[in-house]
Order: structure tokens, then C-alpha cells, then sequence
């Protein structure tokens, strides 16, 4: 089994440059959810990408900003193996001290985000007649969004806060990461397993495991070369692929937007390995990249809303989005990155503390000290 981290690898709680990936990856979604701005209903009126603020640099984004969710799972993946892989299967943290902590984590501002895109739904749609992008806003998919598990199943419609639907699908596997190193293997054989079942499923749960998985191995790789002599030679070629494998595809013409996912699924692993090189940075930046990562939920989840709340006041106005307009998209891009820095030190953090202290403390009666909890 893979050892956990020792004092020569990258700390437990700073994986700094995951951190600056996860940031970008939410990035990437937001500006690929930049043109609801555009939608009447549940399409796009009008739309001409190429004339979006910033196009000319920000067109990888804006074309292919979907892919920040797959780059999540592999994140997660690594996350998770990194930090838990030698502690579940010793029994450190059981599976109540997991579902808190991942419920602690999601929940809160799951809650609170689906309530308010529901309330803000209902006046739109008295506005005017149907629904702002997601349509699908009836009792049942709300039922189901309140469990997290709207998309356990195959794809009934979109509903409420709709970012939603990636967690939901990694929920699911987050039980089976549990279940799996509590009680069935260790072994990157059970990475490898999952993976060719979930290409082989078809299904967005199916995809989820496979990059869940994926950097998972990564995270395998990456402790199984802490001490390793020749660390600084593999972690070389590891950055040499990072920059040239982009830049191969660049030279060659090839259409990244068909082969996206299957690129992805080599890629991100070997980018994740590069991101958790030891470094030395200044406190400033540490204390930077830090904050974004703790934003990247809060900004993911509060983007439609924001956009919502937006398209509310605009037809309240009377008055068309400019959504092609550079101030416009520094505004939005500045009040959604703002109120994730506020509602991670302000909601999320809280929350998470006080669910945490008050169900792991019941666990923990009787004992002298409860254990310190993990921060993720």
C-alpha cells in the first residue's frame, strides 16, 4: 500500500498547486456558463461567441470550459487518496467520521443555494412564463436535489442550481472510495478495475469514476516517489509532457474539442504529479493560493444563482444584459469571485466547524481529547 505523505513531500494541507488548478478549473466553468446571460429559456438567443468580452484569450474557456469538471474529479481523486489512503484502511477515520466530514463540507451551502435559486426560479417564472436555463424545477427534482441525488440516475432534466449535478454524481463516489479501501483493496488494481468499468458504462456517473480514479493513481504515484533518488528526473519529464503535449496538439491541428475527455484522461493525472512538486514560496503566495482553492466550491455554486439574480433585475428593469460588454463581464466576474471569498470565511467555514464539533463530538463521548478533524 501506498505510504502516506512524509516530511519531505508536499504538506498534507497545502497542496498548494492543486489549489491554483482547482481555481482554474472553476474558472473554466464559469466562463463556459458565461453565455446563460444569452439564454431565453433553455437556449441561447442571438449568441455570437467570437464577440464575447475577451474572446481572443479567453476562447479555450469560453469553448471548452466543460471540461473544468473532469478536472475536478481527478482533483478529488488525488485529494482524497493523498490524504485518506492510509487512514481508512487502518481505521483511523471510519465511515462516520467520513460522512460527516464530506457532509460538513457539501452540504451547508448546497442547502442554502438550492433554496435560494428556488425562490428566485419562482419570481422569473412569474416574470415570464418559464424557467432561467434549468427547466426542470418541479417537486420531484427538488426532493431529489435535497438528498444530493439528482443525478444518480439517467439524466431527467437539469434542475434548480444546476452546477449541482457534478457533486451529486460524486457523491456516489465518494461511498464507493470509502467502501473499497475499507473493505475490499489497497490496490491500484482496484484504481485500473473501476476505471475500465466506468469507459466502459457510458454513463456521467461511469466518467466520474474513471477520473476520480485516475488521480487517485496519480496520488499513488506521487507517494510511491518521496524518497525515490531519481524524484527530480521523473518530476522533469513529468513537467516536460505538461508543456509539450499541449503544444504538440497545437502544432498538429488536431480538434482538441472531439478527443477532449480522452486526452484529459492522460493528461490531468500527469498534471496533477507536476502540480505537487515541493516548492518554496513566499507566504504571500501561499496564503493566495490557498484562498482560492477554499473559493472554488463557493464560486461553483454561486455562479447561477449571481447570474439569476442578474437576469432578475435586468427584466425588472426593462432593459436588455449587456453581456458583451468588458465592463459587464468584469462586474459579474468581480461579484462572483467576491462572494465566494466572503461566503467561505463567513458561511461555509462556520458551518462546517459547528456540524463537525457537534456530530463527531456525540461520536467521540468519553474520551479524554476528540481527534483533530481533517480540513478537507
Amino acid at each position: 500500500m501506498a505510504k502516506p505523505p512524509t516530511s519531505t513531500s508536499p504538506g498534507t494541507h497545502k497542496l498548494l498547486g492543486l489549489e491554483l488548478l482547482r481555481f482554474l478549473a472553476t474558472i473554466s466553468v464559469l466562463l463556459w456558463h458565461y453565455p446563460h446571460f444569452a439564454y431565453v429559456a433553455d437556449a441561447p438567443v442571438g449568441l455570437v461567441r467570437g464577440e464575447l468580452p475577451f474572446y481572443d484569450v479567453l476562447f479555450p474557456f469560453y469553448e471548452l470550459g466543460e471540461y473544468g469538471v473532469v478536472i475536478f474529479w481527478c482533483i478529488s481523486g488525488f485529494i482524497f487518496f493523498w490524504k485518506y489512503g492510509a487512514l481508512i484502511p487502518n481505521g483511523t477515520v471510519d465511515g462516520w467520521r467520513f460522512f460527516v466530514n464530506r457532509l460538513s463540507r457539501l452540504y451547508p451551502l448546497h442547502l442554502a443555494t438550492l433554496l435560494l435559486v428556488a425562490g428566485l426560479q419562482a419570481a422569473y417564472v412569474a416574470q415570464h412564463g418559464y424557467a432561467f436555463v434549468y427547466q426542470s424545477n418541479d417537486l420531484g427534482h427538488f426532493v431529489a436535489q435535497l438528498f444530493m441525488a439528482s443525478d444518480w440516475l439517467p439524466p431527467t432534466g437539469v434542475s434548480f442550481n444546476g452546477p449541482i449535478w457534478s457533486v451529486s454524481i460524486e457523491v456516489l463516489v465518494y461511498a464507493a472510495f470509502f467502501l473499497g479501501l475499507r473493505f475490499v483493496t489497497t490496490s491500484p488494481l482496484l484504481n485500473l478495475a473501476l476505471i475500465l468499468a466506468g469507459i466502459a458504462s457510458g454513463t456521467l456517473v461511469g466518467k466520474c469514476f474513471v477520473f476520480f480514479y485516475a488521480g487517485g493513481l496519480a496520488a499513488m504515484a506521487r507517494q510511491s516517489v518521496v524518497d525515490a533518488w531519481y524524484r527530480p528526473m521523473l518530476e522533469a519529464l513529468a513537467a516536460g509532457a505538461v508543456v509539450g503535449i499541449p503544444l504538440l496538439l497545437w502544432l498538429s491541428g488536431a480538434d482538441l474539442a472531439e478527443r477532449a475527455a480522452a486526452l484529459l484522461l492522460i493528461y490531468t493525472p500527469v498534471l496533477l504529479f507536476v502540480c505537487t512538486t515541493q516548492l518554496t514560496l513566499p507566504r504571500r503566495v501561499e496564503d493566495l493560493l490557498q484562498t482560492a482553492g477554499n473559493m472554488t466550491y463557493s464560486c461553483y455554486l454561486l455562479h447561477f444563482p449571481i447570474q439569476l439574480a442578474i437576469a432578475l433585475a435586468f427584466a425588472s428593469w426593462r432593459h436588455p444584459i449587456p453581456y458583451d460588454s468588458h465592463m459587464f463581464w468584469i462586474g459579474f466576474m468581480g461579484l462572483t469571485l467576491s462572494a465566494a471569498y466572503l461566503t467561505y470565511d463567513w458561511f461555509e467555514a462556520p458551518a462546517q466547524r459547528l456540524i463537525r464539533r457537534a456530530l463527531l463530538r456525540k461520536k467521540e463521548a468519553g474520551r479524554i481529547a476528540p481527534a483533530p478533524l481533517p480540513h478537507h
